[in-house]
């Protein structure tokens, strides 16, 4: 169930939208619109699905900000080389781990609460339903960071459970067993062997144009 839900929740992304509601419903139809027609052609090659993620994804997932999240301390201590490193296998790892529950997604099987935070924050929450083929409705928090150029997300919280404490603990307790260099090596194998580069790097400049990195 994971598997799936996290790939709605990470997907399921949108980055023109005025307020954090709209950001997440414009990204719900937007997905609906990229898949429709196409799941049993992705389903088979799975460059095409990781093209095809990627193109949404990218430009609307604040992978830095995330990233900083999950080293914490290890960020602050970790050379600008190997920060690069990390976002990007770190961000390409997770792509491969999660793409094909992408195909399970379904425009009617999310439905985004009514807004009741505060969009003057550069910190805030929108919560959705994500209703499985079994009937079970799934809560998934998204949560979003206010950049110059709009929401970007960085962190979901399924049944309670954040993605970002998750990875957190689980690098934490691996760089202290061996190192951060050790764990970026490793981050970097599980990349190569599932989304080339070259799918990543395409979509670069795009990021980078909307971070104002």
């Amino acid at each position: 169930m994971w598997a799936i839900v996290a790939c709605l929740a990470f997907f399921a992304i949108e980055a023109q939208a005025t307020t954090p509601d709209e950001f997440v419903e414009d990204a719900v139809d937007q997905l609906a619109r990229t898949l429709d027609g196409r799941k049993e052609e992705l389903a088979v090659d799975a460059e095409a699905l990781y093209a095809v993620i990627n193109e949404i994804l990218l430009p609307r997932f604040d992978r830095r900000f995330a990233a900083g999240q999950v080293l914490a301390k290890h960020w602050r201590r970790a050379t600008a080389e190997q920060r690069n490193r990390f976002v990007q296998a770190f961000y390409t790892a997770m792509l491969h781990r999660y793409a094909e529950g992408v195909l399970e997604f379904e425009n009617d099987r999310v439905e985004v609460l009514p807004y009741r935070g505060d969009d003057s924050k550069r910190i805030t929450s929108v919560k959705t339903i994500v209703r499985l083929e079994d009937g079970t409705r799934v809560p998934v928090n998204y949560t979003l960071v206010k950049k110059p150029d709009g929401w970007r997300m960085f962190d979901v919280t399924i049944e309670g459970v954040s993605y970002v404490r998750n990875y957190r603990v689980e690098f934490d307790s691996e760089i202290r067993a061996s190192s951060l260099e050790e764990v970026i090596t490793r981050l970097e194998d599980e990349a190569d062997n599932g989304l080339s580069e070259e799918v990543v790097t395409e979509t670069e400049d795009a990021e980078a144009g909307a971070s104002g990195e």
